[in-house]
């Protein structure tokens, strides 16, 4: 038996190392733009089936405001991510199945001020917004290393110009910091404590969003 499975196994082995020096080795230099911004996507396919890619794509910044009965709000929002992938080509052409990680920098800052009151509400508990000044705060959507599953459409399997589209989700890691300008959280326990409970308020809401969307399209050339 263990000679007839270490038989098969070679077989196998073999048959992949055939198809590998059968197969003509691409590499495919893409334009991308999408959901994490404008870049380039490098990909290496060194077998039929099987291929490696490394893409970045950055420069997505806008700002925005945002009013409530309390407080207005202004703030700036910064995206950028890399990624290393391995591709799987189930039918050896363009379509690929795609896993690896994404090394993100995605944040956002924030400002707001009194809407005109005397009085703000923070985690419940109304303060006076001339002892606060302005409440200030940092929105982390996702950094460090964080997995990646996708799938796309790349022409990577023949020398040429092509059209790149990939799809997929990457795991966040939200994590949410407020301060006020005056500091008056260090003057008063209270304040410190509310301002704590909108912190973790603030997180639940935007930890629903578990994975963020990432679509790309681009212009491919392969070599």
């Amino acid at each position: 038996m263990k000679k007839w499975m270490a038989t098969g196994l070679s077989a196998a082995l073999l048959t992949v190392a055939l198809d590998a020096q059968a197969f003509d080795r691409h590499v495919t230099v893409s334009g991308i733009a999408g959901t994490t911004g404008v870049g380039a996507d490098v990909a290496w396919r060194f077998h039929e089936r099987l291929g490696v890619s490394a893409q970045y794509a950055g420069g997505l910044d806008w700002d925005g405001d945002y009013e409530t009965d309390d407080l207005f709000y202004d703030g700036d929002v910064s995206l950028s991510a890399g990624a290393l992938k391995l591709d799987f080509h189930p039918f050896a052409g363009r379509f690929f199945l795609s896993a690896g990680a994404m090394l993100p920098d995605m944040t956002a800052g924030v400002r707001g001020r009194a809407n005109g009151n005397e009085t703000i509400e923070v985690g419940g508990e109304t303060f006076n917004s001339d002892d606060l000044g302005e409440i200030l705060g940092d929105l982390t959507v996702a950094d460090g290393v964080r997995p990646y599953a996708g799938l796309g459409w790349r022409s990577s399997h023949r020398s040429g110009l092509g059209f790149y589209s990939e799809f997929g989700v990457m795991a966040t890691n939200v994590d949410v910091s407020l301060s006020s300008s005056k500091n008056f959280e260090a003057q008063s326990e209270d304040f410190d404590r509310a301002l704590r409970r909108e912190e973790q308020d603030l997180k639940d809401d935007a930890e629903t969003l578990s994975v963020y969307p990432v679509a790309l399209i681009g212009i491919s050339y392969t070599f």
